[in-house]
């Protein structure tokens, strides 16, 4: 099927007419880790380790972050030995740490804590791993569904363990986490193309640029022509589908999960921003800050939406 067709549910969205983008943490990211809850315990080791007046809830906020240290390997090394060399230690950590035994490194004992904690589910830790580790040969994906899949194993894990963490098992909370992880993943993806662009790499989906005539020489040279906007049209619904089936399950989804879900708002504003500048992936705009994020995060919130 062509994804101009497979897409189509999109397409009214489309404007007619004319990021994670470096190893920081994207704004939303940020925001959205402060409206998750902690335990109060946690909150005030970190607010001690921060000193007098330090910022115990940033730093908190910081530490839930600092979870995925597995899931930026990546960015970290520039030769694959290396990496493989970082993702075997993080798999025997999880291994030592569902032993009782882990080592002694900040990360991995917080860590242990957690899953002490919370009974936490090794296959998601390890599907992680696995996941970033076979995504080290830094290879373009095929299609989109190899996208969708590492998203799968790799943000969808992450809100898995997050549910958890908050105490659902609930069938259509994972159905709805599914969905998000993969239009995240999708969204980064969108979002990193720039950066990578700039390192001489190109990771979007072959068989999509493929069918609009697109070279990864076009993305390096940041051509705005109309069919390389088509590409960034195509995979762009593609994550706006997946939320679209996300929310679809808002009624059958427990309250108590919509915070993990709260990211839908910053992907949601990523890809609207994109659609107004008409799927122009190297538009200025797309790199500035939104400054009422935080106020569309707490509205949601308020609302108990996702």
């Amino acid at each position: 099927m062509a994804a101009s067709m497979l897409f189509a549910p999109w397409g009214a969205l489309r404007l007619v007419g004319p990021a994670l983008c470096s190893r920081r943490l994207p704004w939303g990211v940020w925001v959205h880790a402060r409206l998750l809850p902690g335990p109060a315990e946690t909150r005030r080791s970190v607010a001690a380790a921060s000193g007098a007046g330090g910022p115990g809830t940033a730093g908190y906020c910081l530490e839930l972050l600092r979870f995925k240290p597995f899931l930026q390997v990546k960015d970290s090394v520039s030769e694959k030995t290396i990496g493989l060399m970082r993702m075997q230690f993080w798999r025997k950590t999880v291994e030592d740490i569902y032993c009782d035994n882990p080592p002694h490194q900040p990360v991995a004992i917080e860590l242990w804590k957690a899953v002490r904690r919370h009974s936490l589910t090794k296959r998601w830790l390890m599907k992680i791993i696995d996941e970033r580790e076979k995504n080290l040969d830094d290879k373009a994906y095929r299609n989109i569904q190899e996208l969708e899949n590492y998203a799968e194993n790799t943000q969808s894990c992450l809100l898995y363990l997050t549910l958890e963490i908050l105490g659902i098992k609930d069938l259509h909370a994972d159905h709805a986490a599914s969905h998000i992880g993969k239009a995240q993943g999708i969204v980064t993806c969108l979002r990193a193309a720039p950066y990578h662009g700039s390192r001489r790499k190109v990771f979007l989906p072959m068989d999509i640029c493929m069918l609009h005539g697109v070279s990864q020489e076009d993305f390096l040279r940041k051509n705005q022509d109309k069919n390389v906007r088509d590409v960034i049209y195509d995979i762009a619904s593609q994550a706006h589908l997946h939320i679209k089936h996300a929310r679809s399950f808002h009624k059958s989804v427990p309250v108590k999960a919509f915070p993990a879900f709260l990211q839908t708002v910053f992907l949601e504003d990523y890809l609207k921003k994109i659609q107004r500048v008409d799927f122009d992936i190297f538009h200025p705009s797309l790199q500035q800050k939104n400054t009422l994020l935080p106020l569309s995060l707490y509205i949601q919130s308020w609302r108990k939406r996702y």
